[in-house]
């Protein structure tokens, strides 16, 4: 199981190997690397898929200290430093696209593009952070946790209820209290909107079209303020999860734009 150590967690990733360029994928919150197994089968070997799991997520293991998308950001070039590679595109599906940019602030010189999936570059509104803490409050509570989580895949994946099944049975097994310090991460997350202009590479923006978690004026955020953003890519009737529920399309529009990097 190839992991990397480091201060502050030991970071599981997989690798597909190959000669093509390498794409570092970060998954979003409540789901783990293995949601982009499409991405993997599909994308390789003209890619060298790298997939790794966050902090409190699938099968990385931290120290217990609080972190920040700061700090998962340092995580995956910790990655690409175990790897030895010195320069890649750099992708993630919502909190793993808050990843993502985050990553390429902090190296720009070893992000050669980004794919960002469903995702947004702005903080949390008082709002949503009051309706976070009542769901993680639900979650980490000894209240039984099915009824949850079956309400909460159809907004979280999108899709039919066959792209439900494995995650909320992850989910119902899962150690629900281990979640706390990622919540706060992703509830207390700073804005970066006013940033975005200094991410100078290409940037291939995706999201499904029923996607209410990271709605279309969050993608035009991206595309107004990446310079080397390329027109969004909108998923028919795909919801948050697209890469998972549709990776046909989803597959498609990464293959072009990376054609465009050559």
């Amino acid at each position: 199981m190839p992991t990397v150590t480091t201060p502050d967690a030991d970071i599981y990733y997989t690798d597909s190997g190959g000669e093509g360029p390498v794409l570092l994928l970060g998954h979003g919150f409540f789901m783990d690397s293995s949601m982009f197994t499409p991405q993997v089968r599909d994308l390789s070997p003209d890619l060298r898929v790298v997939t790794w799991d966050a902090r409190r997520h699938g099968k990385t293991t931290d120290r217990g200290t609080p972190f920040t998308y700061w700090d998962l950001a340092r995580d995956a070039l910790a990655v690409l430093d175990d790897l030895g590679v010195e320069k890649a595109i750099i992708g993630g599906m919502s909190q793993g696209g808050y990843t993502a940019l985050r990553t390429a602030l902090l190296a720009p010189e070893r992000t050669t593009a980004l794919i960002l999936l469903d995702t947004e570059a702005s903080a949390c509104t008082p709002e949503q952070k009051s309706g976070y803490r009542v769901l993680f409050d639900q979650w980490c509570s000894t209240a039984p946790l099915e009824p949850l989580t079956s309400a909460l895949a159809p907004q979280l994946i999108g899709g039919e209820p066959a792209d439900w099944t494995s995650w909320i049975s992850k989910w119902n097994s899962s150690d629900r209290m281990a979640v706390r310090p990622a919540a706060e991460c992703l509830i207390e997350r700073d804005d970066i909107v006013d940033r975005l202009s200094d991410i100078d590479v290409p940037a291939l923006i995706i999201r499904g079209e029923n996607d209410l978690s990271a709605p279309a004026e969050k993608a035009d955020e991206l595309k107004a303020g990446l310079p080397g953003a390329a027109p969004v890519v909108t998923i028919p009737v795909a919801g948050h999860a697209a890469n998972w529920t549709h990776p046909e399309p989803v597959n498609a529009a990464i293959t072009a734009f990376i054609k465009t990097l050559r």
